[in-house]
């Protein structure tokens, strides 16, 4: 059977999602906690791979496993896991279905604060740059009217750099944090917070809107230079047709 295992993580004691040799990742910890409880070698497949330092409020991945598995194995896995990983939910898919490819809408968050606050500063970014909000929402909006996203891509794969962007805006939670929001069908290496230290220098005027449009257009990856810290990026929402669960 295949199943989906639906997991929150705090990403900053990891060197990101993928397994990687000599350095602790989410995926490891996962495999070798399934591994050790169902007595049996089980390899996950994540649903993307979040970036060293970066969160997760919901983060799914699939395994196969031939027998059923107990409504108590969540709690004993979440005993077995780091503190800093929770499983939220583990439940039964259709056949061959793919964690990363039948998802069809991915959202992250990003948190900036603008007042320096020791009890923030593993979960936003404190930029104490004055910041045209309303500037960069202009801007976020241009990147609805595009699907070549190679400017913000830190490293050029085999892979296309075509995504469809459904939204993208700053809102004010408070005086003092800002939050971006995101939602595209996939994103690509380093793409969100390529583009949001890039709206952060249209925020500070170092760049105007239509510099920020002539960047997307360049498709030069050489742009995406002005990344922000991980520290306040949360993946949050992971969305799939209806039809996959049984």
């Amino acid at each position: 059977m295949r199943f989906f295992i639906e997991l929150a993580y705090n990403g900053k004691y990891f060197y990101g999602w993928q397994i990687q040799k000599k350095v602790s990742t989410i995926e490891e910890k996962l495999e070798y906690c399934l591994s050790k409880l169902l007595k049996i070698s089980i390899n996950v497949v994540g649903a993307g791979r979040t970036d060293k330092g970066v969160h997760a409020k919901q983060m799914f991945a699939h395994f196969d496993y031939e027998k059923i598995i107990s409504n108590d194995f969540i709690k004993k896995l979440n005993i077995f896991l780091p503190k800093s990983i929770k499983v939220l939910n583990i439940f039964p898919v259709k056949e061959n279905i793919h964690a990363r490819f039948n998802a069809i809408k991915r959202t992250y968050k990003y948190y900036l604060t603008r007042d320096k606050d020791p009890f923030y500063q593993d979960f936003s970014w404190y930029c104490f740059y004055p910041l045209n909000i309303q500037k960069m929402n202009i801007a976020s909006s241009k990147l609805m009217q595009y699907k070549d996203f190679s400017s913000f891509c830190k490293k050029r794969t085999s892979e296309n750099n075509i995504c469809k962007i459904n939204s993208a805006y700053w809102t004010v939670l408070n005086n003092n944090i800002l939050c971006f929001t995101i939602e595209s069908n996939r994103f690509l290496r380093s793409m969100v917070r390529s583009i949001i230290g890039t709206l952060i220098h249209v925020g500070k005027n170092k760049i105007s809107i239509s510099e920020f449009i002539k960047i997307i257009e360049s498709k030069n990856s050489n742009f995406c230079r002005h990344i922000v810290p991980a520290c306040g990026l949360f993946l949050t929402k992971i969305i799939y047709p209806e039809d996959i669960f049984l």
